[in-house]
């Protein structure tokens, strides 16, 4: 929507701070019924579902669905989840099915989101009991904070890679940091997946960033290997700073965890003039893929003890 001008009265700014998305109650507020039910039978505005409405035409943007959910799920209603993290800023793509909203316990949702028109995400209605201040932001609409949003889905979506990899993306794009998703998730009270929660939470806190890093760190752990430096900064021999995915500084050891984007040639032929300084520098560097990490860590885990013994590390007996 255009910015109103500055003389805009409140009803401009509303619709425009709200996508032109509205309830019933609010239009009728400043507009007679008769003449809000004139302007949805003439087509300029539309009615989505029971008491709210859409002004203009077009396709659905996101923002509007955002409106949507929460104004249909009625008073004290708050986005949430993934959608809620996405309107913090969360980039990426992401499977989810519905735009999750929250509600207080007491509440019950709303019949009328199960009739939203055909092309619109559902809404996944959900009742909390706990929803304290600490973990509610002021936005357009109101959502979850950033810790909250992200701690909700990763109980939300249907596997625990995807748990991870929510709270992972989170604090690689510098949209939280551990620190808030563990104090934020001490308000919990009895949170689904709750040791993989922790246990993820204190991998980011020791500086892992991505999935790939945190499956590295626990492979080392399972498989009685020293844990390696996670996005060590280090300066290469051209002056440039440089960020190493897993580094064991004692024995020299730099592995590279190898994603999706390695597989472009312009990354590619990056990574290997990269890998050629490591080498001429003195180190040792392995690579590995992160699906290698996930469906063959016995594999991963005897040449890591293989180039770490030929370093000079000994297990502890």
């Amino acid at each position: 929507m255009r910015v109103p001008r500055d003389d805009a009265g409140a009803f401009d700014w509303l619709l425009f701070e709200q996508a032109g998305v509205l309830s019933w109650a609010q239009a009728t507020r400043e507009l007679t019924p008769g003449k809000v039910r004139h302007l949805v039978a003439t087509g300029r505005w539309e009615r989505i579902c029971r008491g709210i409405l859409r002004t203009g035409g077009g396709a659905v943007t996101v923002d509007q669905q955002r409106w949507i959910a929460v104004l249909a799920a009625g008073e004290g209603a708050v986005l949430a989840g993934l959608a809620a993290a996405q309107a913090g800023g969360l980039r990426g793509r992401w499977r989810y099915e519905a735009v999750d909203v929250l509600v207080p316990f007491q509440r019950q949702a709303p019949d009328l989101l199960r009739r939203l028109p055909l092309g619109m995400p559902a809404v996944c209605v959900r009742r909390t009991r706990h929803l304290p201040d600490a973990d509610r932001q002021r936005g357009r609409p109101d959502r979850t904070t950033m810790a909250r949003s992200l701690l909700d889905a990763a109980q939300w979506v249907r596997t625990e890679d995807e748990a991870q990899a929510v709270l992972a993306a989170g604090c690689q794009q510098r949209r939280v940091t551990p620190a808030e998703l563990g104090a934020t998730l001490q308000r919990y009270r009895r949170p689904r997946r709750a040791a993989l929660l922790r246990h993820t939470i204190a991998d980011l806190a020791g500086g892992a960033e991505a999935l790939s890093e945190i499956d590295l760190v626990r492979l080392c752990r399972r498989h009685g290997l020293p844990p390696p430096e996670l996005q060590e900064r280090r300066r290469d021999s051209d002056g440039r700073v440089r960020y190493l995915d897993a580094y064991w500084r004692r024995w020299r050891l730099h592995v590279e965890v190898d994603g999706a984007h390695h597989m472009e040639v312009r990354h590619w032929a990056a990574d290997l003039r990269r890998q050629n300084r490591i080498w001429i520098e003195g180190d040792r560097i392995l690579r590995f893929t992160a699906f290698d990490l996930r469906r063959r860590p016995a594999e991963v885990a005897t040449q890591l003890r293989a180039a770490l013994t030929a370093a000079g590390w000994q297990p502890k007996s």
